[in-house]
């Protein structure tokens, strides 16, 4: 988030390579098959744009015997007649008008429904790595402003191309047959008519894409400001001069774009007015001298001008057309360059589904990995830089360096993996690998003995649930976020899941219940409160591999002891894998493995592992015993005693428990927190063995 006029504003400049590219060749042949669903609607259209295209000429000849053999010679009842024709086929034309609006709206509505729901399905099918990149104003925009434009302009096509066309054509054939040496020399002086819309088309163009550009980078500023997070922070940080200036600065731009389209669109109104007037004109003048020789008759030469205005509209849309399809065609181009991105993490030909599990069959499934490297994919492979930013502030850098490296280590079925290390050491994209966010780079892993590569990404992910640290919940109800894990679940089932997650007694006492609206990304409801109910989510789902990010972290400690008790009972029987941060969900691992540099550097359990006396024990000291102290504040409010000894073990400045755990196998040494299977811890050195 730019917060200051900095760098970011300095860059601002539009990346040429993204607005000044040229329509991909085949563009068009790639957006005709979307109206192939839609032929027997085009059809009917095509008919009634003839109907009316026929009344477009046959109004003007009735003018020309309305005149000629009513007026001239006065016969009253001719004119009469004709008079109520002409009132008869302009009701017949609005009929025929309406039809025509409504089933090219048909046609164009159900091109972009078709195109629309495409490119959501090919969004919602990119790698994760596409999102970490993309900004979400700009790909919304596709959605939006593109796919809008995109039914505009193919609305536009279908309404003046037909209609017009079929007007022309008759138009000039009647024309013909009324005068064909006055119809000839007007046709010297239509050709210019075409002329101003090829000048004007191609900068029109280029001016249209940056416009829709600029359009997305407005978004994607005003999607990342106006979302509680960044509403907070720019508040917070107290930047609303740089931010609206910052906003201002791609306003102006948009604003100057627009007032370039503007004046071109009308440049081209005010060139096809003025051929058209001279084009009158010279009806008017060498049609009126043949009228004077007796060569042409007065009707006829009312006829043929009626005609000739009738005909410059139609051509004037033909022309206007020439830039209803560039606008189009950048539209679906934009389009086109999101569904050209082809999802990395793809099912294969042949993928079988993982066999299903229940946890009272005891068939949880182990995870292997063997010899994994990864590396991350680079923006070329995932991304547009269109999706990215039009402010070009810094090269788009690619990285060759391997994030996890020789990775190998079994998650025995049914058993707890702690996954501890440094920040930045590789966990969390451990955890990715698993249920096929990334693809390794090298090796493999093994789920329930099945390369996940070999089987459907559907029920891998189903056999999977995944609580962050920061836990995400949409802008809706508690009922259907909890039911988005697993839609056909009862209210039972629900409650039970919130009981154990410790969240039903909160949700209980709101006045809606279930139906109480979570806010933009759960903000409603505390940090605690959140992960209780993202906990909640996961009891739904019951998926038989289980990941957690330290999805305690957010809970204060009265919370955190609820909640381990009820996650301990959830996670019997279940595969697990937890990024752990806290003493109290490490001692409760199986399995302890310790991830620095993109390896396993130390594998074992607690006891073991600071037996041992390397990383895992020097992280111990600094992190875990912190936490674990942290846990065990007293909760009255009575002086914290000083500290007895040295603490935790060799640990400076630790201080004895508080007796809040106390219980048998307690800690004996001084300075040591008694609670129930707890670690006893001397005045020095690594804690001995615990004890039972």
């Amino acid at each position: 988030m730019t917060l200051g006029p900095g760098p970011m504003m300095r860059g601002m400049a539009p990346d040429s390579s993204v607005t000044r590219q040229n329509i991909k060749p085949g563009t068009l042949k790639r957006a005709l098959p979307y109206a192939r669903p839609h032929f027997r609607v085009m059809g009917i259209l095509l008919l009634v744009t003839a109907l009316n295209a026929g009344i477009t000429v046959l109004t003007p000849i009735l003018f020309k015997y309305l005149i000629d053999d009513g007026i001239v010679a006065r016969n009253g009842s001719v004119v009469l007649w004709i008079s109520l024709s002409v009132v008869g086929l302009a009701l017949l034309s609005v009929v025929f008008g309406m039809a025509e609006a409504r089933y090219s709206g048909r046609v164009s509505e159900g091109i972009v429904y078709d195109l629309r729901t495409t490119v959501f399905d090919h969004v919602q099918r990119q790698p994760l790595a596409f999102f970490t990149r993309a900004q979400t104003g700009s790909l919304v925009s596709r959605l939006n402003t593109d796919v809008v434009g995109a039914q505009q302009a193919v609305s536009s096509v279908l309404a003046s191309v037909g209609s017009s066309g079929l007007t022309v054509v008759l138009v000039l054939g009647t024309m013909f047959y009324l005068s064909w040496q006055v119809t000839l020399i007007s046709l010297l002086i239509l050709p210019l008519l075409v002329v101003p819309g090829k000048i004007v088309g191609r900068t029109l163009q280029r001016v249209m894409r940056e416009q829709m550009q600029m359009h997305a980078e407005m978004g994607s500023v005003m999607n990342e400001r106006f979302n509680v997070s960044g509403a907070l922070l720019s508040q917070l940080y107290g930047k609303p001069a740089a931010e609206t200036r910052l906003f201002a600065k791609q306003a102006a731009r948009l604003r100057d774009l627009g007032v370039l389209a503007s004046t071109y669109g009308r440049t081209l109104f005010l060139a096809m007015t003025l051929i058209g007037s001279l084009a009158t004109a010279l009806v008017y003048g060498i049609g009126g001298g043949l009228a004077i020789t007796g060569t042409l008759q007065v009707g006829t030469l009312v006829a043929l001008a009626t005609l000739l205005t009738r005909l410059f509209g139609p051509i004037t849309q033909l022309s206007d057309a020439q830039t209803s399809v560039l606008t189009a065609l950048v539209s679906f181009d934009r389009l086109f360059e999101v569904l050209d991105l082809k999802p990395l993490i793809a099912d294969k030909p042949g993928a079988i589904a993982l066999p299903a599990a229940r946890v009272t069959d005891g068939l949880a499934p182990e995870i292997r990995f063997n010899q994994v490297a990864f590396r991350y994919p680079s923006a070329a492979d995932v991304s547009l830089a269109s999706l990215e930013s039009i402010a070009v502030a810094a090269p788009r850098r690619t990285t060759n360096a391997l994030v996890l490296r020789d990775v190998s280590f079994v998650a025995p079925a049914g058993k707890l993996t702690a996954l501890v290390g440094p920040s930045g050491a590789g966990k969390t994209t451990i955890t990715h690998l698993v249920p096929r966010l990334y693809d390794v780079t090298e090796g493999s892993i093994q789920v329930g003995g099945h390369d996940i590569r070999d089987v459907t990404l559907e029920s891998l992910r189903d056999s999977i649930g995944i609580v962050t640290q920061d836990a995400h919940l949409f802008h809706s109800t508690i009922r259907a976020n909890l039911t988005y894990a697993r839609p056909d679940a009862t209210e039972e089932e629900l409650i039970e899941a919130c009981r154990a997650a410790q969240i039903w007694d909160l949700i209980a006492d709101l006045p809606d219940g279930f139906e109480t609206v979570v806010g933009d990304r759960g903000y409603r409801l505390s940090g605690g409160e959140k992960q209780r109910l993202a906990i909640a989510r996961l009891l739904v789902k019951a998926p038989m591999i289980v990941v957690l990010d330290e999805a305690t972290a957010h809970l204060d400690s009265e919370s955190e002891v609820a909640l381990q008790k009820a996650l301990k009972t959830a996670l019997a029987g279940r595969t697990s894998l937890v990024i752990a941060h806290r003493l109290s969900t490490v001692r409760e691992a199986d399995q302890i493995l310790v991830i620095d540099e993109g390896r396993v550097q130390e594998r074992g359990t607690h006891d073991e592992l600071i037996e041992s006396g390397g990383l895992y024990a020097e992280l111990y000291h600094t992190q875990f015993a912190r936490s674990e102290s942290a846990d065990d504040e007293p909760v009255d409010d009575e002086p914290i005693p000083e500290p007895v000894g040295a603490g935790y073990g060799a640990f400076p400045g630790g201080r004895p428990g508080s007796g809040r755990h106390s219980g048998p196998g307690g800690h004996p040494g001084p300075g040591g927190h008694p609670g129930p299977g707890g670690f006893p811890f001397g005045p020095g050195g690594p804690p001995p063995p615990i004890p039972g």
